[in-house]
């Protein structure tokens, strides 16, 4: 079975955990006997290829006098794109982008229309112009890469799945890990993201969604049959070593907040239940790391409650930081408003941390030995970690046998069941 893959990154290069769930997908689809071609706007070379080819298309040449292209990209209509976060990424990399429909002039076109579009690969200023452009490449590689069906990952693709599917007359599968309505709330979508996300789950044959609240939301806000929707769950991939507790340079605990500060984790329900755990306990320190558009109000507001000299803010981690942050760490808390699965707690079980995570999420939906609250009840959040770090019975037994369940939780079986999925789509396109 070969499958032809579109995401936007892929480690070592990536911002967040889409492009880690796409290393774990596609690691466990290879140990399923599945041949995986992965696109990605721009590769840098030093990408593990052990499981899986990837495909740069930056190096790809189309005919800028294709007549398809031309047609594809005078169907692009540019708007100014105000939506809050993209999944996956920082914050501060939000894009503007220049509404050019009117402007287009033959020039432009030529423009357009190069032999080889180098991509930037990133979440910049013309992401929505990259999307296009990327779309139209995804055209060119299909007609030539062998694939028995395309699988494309959240909406930055799913304008180039929907194309690759055009011009190839293969399935689609469109994977879902996050929705406008989680990135940016249900007050403040962006019509676009949104549109660009309902043409590709109409578009697709079949979607999988990362857990039963996205399928929710799928059904209810996007006008989805629910039978075209299959749950298939993240995992988390294996250290290659132990990760052992780290010497501190100081004798108090650790309370971690690993992630985008931004509405949907949830950070200033973090620094409420901070503020109630030091009223009854000065000898805990909390680390915020992560970067995005709520970082300054979140610092000023610990300024505002005197909690500032017991804070740490770290900015965006790297992968080696991070598991230093999990080894010093006593509690990982995960508040998030809104959270389609959510890998981090899995990562922070992984490491021997006890874990608290928001009722609000997908990952909750599979996780026995976590500590489970509504994201909006400080209350019950700040009295969650005040019992993880004074109870040693409680946190010695979250520790045991959350890593022995996160342990269980492998890419092989969730790329078992994706490949399931695929076998549907495949047996269904036969018969029809």
């Amino acid at each position: 079975m070969k499958i032809l893959m579109f995401g936007w990154e892929f480690p070592p290069h990536i911002t967040g955990g889409l492009g880690t769930a796409c290393f774990g997908l596609t690691n466990g689809l290879a140990a399923n006997e599945v041949n995986i071609r992965f696109v990605v706007p721009k590769a840098y070379g030093d990408e593990d290829e052990t499981n899986v080819r990837i495909v740069n298309a930056s190096d790809v040449e189309v005919n800028y006098n294709d007549l398809i292209f031309k047609d594809y990209w005078n169907r692009v209509s540019y708007v100014e794109v105000g939506s809050n976060l993209v999944p996956y990424v920082s914050p501060e990399e939000y894009y503007d982008i220049v509404n050019k429909e009117e402007k287009r002039t033959e020039q432009e076109g030529e423009k357009t229309f190069t032999t080889r579009y180098d991509f930037s690969g990133s979440y910049g200023k013309d992401l929505h112009e990259e999307i296009m452009r990327y779309a139209i490449v995804a055209s060119e590689i299909a007609k030539k890469e062998p694939h028995d069906l395309i699988h494309a990952h959240d909406w930055l693709t799913y304008p180039s799945g929907i194309a690759a599917a055009e011009a190839s007359g293969k399935p689609l599968v469109i994977h879902i890990h996050a929705t406008e309505f989680d990135r940016s709330g249900r007050d403040n979508i962006n019509h676009l993201v949104y549109d660009i996300e309902k043409r590709g789950f109409e578009a697709a044959d079949r979607i999988i969604a990362v857990s039963q609240l996205t399928k929710n939301i799928l059904i209810n806000d996007y006008g989805i049959r629910e039978d075209k929707i299959d749950v298939v769950h993240n995992a988390v991939i294996p250290k290659a070593k132990e990760i052992t507790e780290a010497e501190k340079a100081f004798p108090e605990k650790i309370v971690t907040f690993l992630g985008r500060v931004t509405f949907q984790k949830g950070p200033e329900y973090f620094v409420e239940a901070a503020y109630k755990i030091l009223q009854r306990d000065k000898n805990v320190r909390f680390v915020m790391a992560g970067s995005g558009d709520m970082l300054r109000k979140i610092i000023r507001r610990a300024a505002a409650l005197r909690i500032a000299d017991r804070f740490h803010f770290t900015g965006f981690l790297k992968s080696p930081d991070v598991d230093t942050m999990f080894a010093l760490s006593d509690v990982y808390v995960m508040p998030s408003v809104s959270e389609p699965f959510g890998i981090s707690p899995l990562e922070a079980m992984r490491s021997n941390v006890p874990v608290v995570i928001s009722k609000q999420s997908g990952v909750s939906e599979i996780l026995k030995h976590a500590l489970k609250v509504d994201f909006w009840d400080v209350d019950a959040l700040s009295n969650a970690i005040y019992g993880l770090l004074h109870y040693d019975a409680l946190s010695i037994m979250f520790r045991k046998y959350g890593k022995t369940e996160v342990d269980n939780l492998k890419w092989e079986k969730a790329a078992m069941h994706v490949k399931e999925v695929y076998k549907k789509v495949l047996n269904s396109k036969t018969n029809h």
